[in-house]
């Protein structure tokens, strides 16, 4: 059981969400994911360029992409706990400086090994962001506005790729992958500085929450097990385009690296764009009484149903269709990407989200895993896309069953006894 000592969270130490402070803070949120995507997602724009200076095959190939979310799988378990209990903030700018060096020295390190030791690094250091950010947005958020600053997140996320590859995958045709490591590695420490300034105080007035739920009680939690299980059936289309979708345009279809440039960007631009939308479109339902369960969850619905037929598409799709199929799969990703971390503060509230999140987050980036070394050996097997495509909508489709039948009722779970009353021992459902 949990203590009954649990501190509950009285809305007047909450930072207005309004301020200043707050607003700028949302945005070295927003930036510090931009960054963290710009630098895991380096390696896929340089993997035409790496694959032919190393001499390795696409199945190895796809175990370097992947080793980067083993590392950030692991320790997302051990992340969630360290933000719930230490000072989420100072976490926070810690891994990021770790992940920043990590991209910086990819540039400089030689041979297989060592690029694979870079990639386990940067996993380590990004492993905090959102548990981070889940934090921080729930103690100092109210549900209306959180919409919004999730989208805004999932924007960045996408936005990150898009710029990354603009930017970065014209500098690697011009001066080589090396270098472009080095230099954005270096660049994005200025971020530090601005968030030390910024970063929001106040808040509950612990960082741990005496009587806060263990980790066995947030695993003996339905609703809890349901999200891990819908949101790792919705990381195989992300991490499919994270990862693949650059190598995808170059040798699937043919394109050169400047053509592949515009369109990887265009991907994930059309992606951002229906994020940020939809994160101020729920607020705004919410705000005028709709049913937050039922303004999350249907964005989310949406969204992946469309990626799963779109991807279903694209897998038989011919030269002239197939970037009209992968722009619709941007476009739904959006969609249901906005609400996901949203969703995760709702239901653990601001006690237990970092250990909620890191747990999910751990669980769900096995994902990451499975689907990048998959896709390889179906390449290496089958000579094309076409069946990792399929078998990419099938999973997701799934996923968008999982959150139909059995998330239930959206709304925070019960933690225990508070203020002496007996224990509810609500499931969530």
């Amino acid at each position: 059981m949990v203590s009954s000592k649990i501190t509950t969270v009285d809305p007047e130490i909450l930072d207005p969400p309004t301020s200043r402070t707050m607003a700028v803070a949302v945005a070295l949120l927003v930036l510090s994911v931009f960054i963290n995507y710009v630098d895991r997602g380096n390696l896929s724009i340089a993997a035409p360029l790496l694959k032919v200076e190393l001499g390795i095959s696409a199945f190895r190939l796809g175990i370097l992409l992947s080793a980067f979310v083993c590392s950030y799988s692991v320790f997302l378990f051990l992340s969630g706990w360290l933000v719930d209990r230490f000072d989420v903030n100072r976490v926070l700018a810690f891994g990021y400086l770790l992940w920043s060096l990590a991209t910086a020295a990819t540039g400089l390190v030689r041979g297989f090994a060592m690029l694979l030791t870079m990639r386990l690094i940067l996993g380590l250091g990004e492993s905090v962001a959102f548990p981070s950010y889940a934090k921080i947005l729930a103690r100092h958020l109210p549900e209306h506005d959180r919409g919004f600053a999730n989208g805004a997140i999932a924007a960045g996320m996408k936005v990150g790729p898009a710029v990354g590859t603009l930017g970065a995958g014209v500098l690697m045709v011009h001066y080589g992958w090396r270098p472009v490591f080095l230099g954005i590695g270096l660049v994005s420490l200025i971020w530090l500085p601005a968030w030390m300034k910024w970063m929001p105080r106040g808040g509950l007035s612990t960082p741990f929450l005496l009587g806060s739920p263990r980790v066995i009680d947030i695993l003996q939690k339905r609703p809890f097990w349901a999200q891990a299980a819908g949101n790792f059936c919705f990381a195989s289309p992300l991490y499919c385009m994270l990862l693949w979708l650059p190598f995808y345009l170059v040798h699937e279809r043919g394109l050169s690296m400047q053509s592949m440039v515009n369109k990887t960007a265009l991907y994930f631009t059309v992606g951002a764009t229906a994020a940020l939308v939809t994160g101020a479109v729920t607020d705004f339902c919410i705000r005028r009484g709709l049913a937050v369960g039922l303004v999350r969850k249907s964005a989310m619905v949406t969204g992946w149903t469309i990626v799963s037929l779109a991807f279903l598409g694209c897998s038989s799709a011919g030269p002239h269709s197939y970037l009209a199929w992968l722009l619709t799969a941007a476009l739904g990703g959006g969609i249901g990407e906005s609400g996901v971390w949203a969703i995760t503060q709702t239901l653990a509230g601001p006690q237990a989200v970092g250990r909620w999140a890191g747990l999910q987050n751990g669980l769900v980036n096995l994902s990451g895993v499975v689907w990048p070394t998959l896709t390889g050996f179906t390449v290496d097997r089958t000579g094309h896309f076409q069946l990792a495509i399929g078998i990419t909508a099938g999973v997701c489709l799934f996923g968008v069953l999982v959150w139909i039948f059995l998330i239930g009722e959206l709304k925070q779970v019960n933690w225990g006894t508070v203020g002496g009353r007996s224990p509810a021992a609500a499931d969530g459902s």
